[in-house]
């Protein structure tokens, strides 16, 4: 049993530590799937939405810290109760999503290994049969160095874990596991390998429009509406595959520019997914790069989901000399965490990326 114990110890800790590090490499992208779980089609409580940033870090920190705990030792009982807890809630949360095909990705290890939702249920159920053997066997748990060290490397491990979330948020994921990664490029992203055939995605767009709720359904291109925006719905036909970047589309008054702007020798995104959420801190470094950019022989676009009422009060009131175009929003969130941020562009592919924290190290 001791063997077994020690077995199922290492391969779940070194599993939290893993899952949890991917996660705080990314927390924002972690927070927006939150987001997602908290929405009404899936757990209907809203009202936790606005906290998904700091609910996330408080998640992958404790995961992560609870791996560490699990492997020196350090608080058998509390270690193996957390674990229970936190196992049996996360099963439940993936069994719903995969039977009621309300998630499409849990989330898990975020963009490093993307899973299906039966995926993520089986593994949860795995883990859950390991942590059951560590629960009912806390005895037999002992530490690997002597305890009066414990409490300093979870200390150490806590502060550590803070300090590079604190980053990464105000910088960017240090480890890029997005199709958007600097060196890609984005039209060959945006085929299929030879002999595969493409699968029709649906997009159903749903806004607020005086009152009542419009749906439009189409094929990708956000739509030239007046109303609020409330979110989008996609599904597949068929299971054929679908590129890495299926949903990059650049619209404006003139249409579709997404051809023109990839073919761009140089080109400044400006990506700021949402106005109204957008960090007002971040434009006058976003006004000086875009001037200097222009200067420079750049073409200057910025990227939003948002209307052409917020596009025109933001332009106006800090006096921009870029123009919006539309870019559907979690495309846009994808691309880059942070709101505003930016891409340099040679041809389409990414040369650089930053947090507008970081505006000034970029080189044009």
């Amino acid at each position: 049993m001791k063997a077994i114990v020690s077995i199922a110890r290492i391969l779940v800790g070194v599993l939290f530590i893993f899952s949890g590090f991917i996660k705080l490499n990314d927390p924002v992208g972690f927070s927006y799937k939150l987001q997602e779980y908290f929405s009404e089609p899936v757990l209907d409580i809203p009202f936790l939405i606005p906290f998904a940033l700091l609910i996330a870090i408080f998640i992958v920190i404790f995961e992560l810290v609870l791996g560490i705990m699990l492997l020196i030792g350090y608080a058998p009982k509390f270690t193996s109760w957390s674990m229970l807890v936190m196992i049996i809630f996360f099963t439940f949360l993936t069994f719903y999503s995969a039977y009621y095909n309300k998630v499409t990705d849990c989330g898990c290890f975020g963009d490093a290994i993307p899973l299906t939702p039966w995926e993520s249920f089986y593994k949860d159920v795995i883990l859950l049969v390991l942590i059951l053997i560590i629960f009912f066997n806390q005895k037999v748990i002992n530490p690997i160095f002597p305890r009066t060290y414990h409490k300093w490397v979870v200390f150490a491990s806590f502060m550590a874990s803070f300090a590079f979330c604190y980053y990464v948020l105000m910088h960017l994921p240090l480890f890029d596991f997005r199709p958007y990664k600097i060196g890609n490029n984005i039209p060959e992203k945006m085929r299929l390998p030879d002999g595969a055939d493409k699968a029709e995605v649906t997009y159903r767009w749903k806004f607020k429009v005086n009152g009542e709720e419009k749906v439009i359904e189409n094929k990708g291109a956000y739509p030239q509406i007046e109303g609020e925006f409330i979110g989008v719905e996609t599904s597949q036909s068929g299971e054929n595959a679908i590129p890495p970047i299926h949903d990059f589309v650049i619209e404006g008054e003139e249409g579709d520019i997404t051809e023109d702007i990839l073919n761009a020798e140089k080109v400044l995104l400006i990506v700021t997914y949402n106005l109204r959420s957008t960090e007002k801190d971040g434009y006058p470094a976003v006004k000086t790069l875009s001037e200097e950019a222009e200067q420079k022989g750049y073409r200057v676009i910025a990227l939003t989901a948002s209307g052409e009422d917020l596009q025109n009060e933001i332009k106006d009131r800090l006096n921009l000399n870029f123009n919006f175009y539309q870019t559907d929003e979690t495309a846009l969130k994808t691309i880059i965490r942070s709101n505003p941020g930016f891409l340099v562009l040679r041809k389409g592919t990414i040369t650089q990326k930053k947090h507008w924290f970081d505006a000034s190290n970029i080189e044009l």
